[in-house]
């Protein structure tokens, strides 16, 4: 049968008494702070997982929806777009850019180090700034020595830190507790 159990503050936690009387005088161990309550007890069962499901459906198919709306406008940019375009803020773009993946290799770098389950989000995002700035780097570069840096800086730099961004972000993955 349930009921409270006794002792210093342990109000809010709750054990199942065996009838047989075998566990008298057994010590109760609280497996969480004095201070818990079922209330702090994580929502489950088929009701919360059911709504959880439907909402990441909809979210999924939201997504493949806007990505669908994407493919005919990449033919409008690839039609309409001039050749060449000037950019006020050039110089804080890349800034901004490199500033990001900074960040991102340090904190990546620190959760790996650490262990941090967290370094996947940050492993998945700056592999794929690095991605996206070896993909601009060579795509905007002029011809001659700019674009030869630019492909050593992809090949050389850029590309093998996403790569280990990603091999990380998989590892702690498999890693994980499901």
């Amino acid at each position: 049968m349930k009921g409270d159990t006794e002792g210093e503050g342990n109000q809010g936690m709750r054990q199942l008494a065996a009838d047989t009387g075998e566990f008298e005088g057994a010590e109760v161990i609280a497996l969480y702070g004095e201070d818990w309550t079922w209330r702090d007890a994580p929502a489950t069962g088929v009701g919360a997982g059911a709504r959880t499901a439907v909402r990441g459906c909809r979210a999924g198919w939201l997504l493949v929806g806007c990505g669908l709306v994407l493919l005919p406008w990449l033919y409008v940019l690839a039609t309409e777009l001039p050749a060449t375009a000037t950019a006020a803020h050039w110089p804080l773009a890349w800034v901004g850019l490199d500033a990001l993946e900074a960040a991102g290799l340090i904190a990546t770098g620190i959760l790996a180090a650490r262990g941090h389950l967290w370094q996947v989000l940050t492993a998945a995002a700056t592999g794929t700034l690095l991605v996206v700035d070896a993909w601009f780097d060579t795509t905007t570069a002029a011809a001659g020595g700019d674009f030869a840096t630019a492909v050593a800086m992809a090949v050389g730099v850029e590309l093998p830190l996403a790569g280990l961004c990603g091999w990380l972000a998989v590892r702690a993955l498999e890693k994980s507790p499901s």
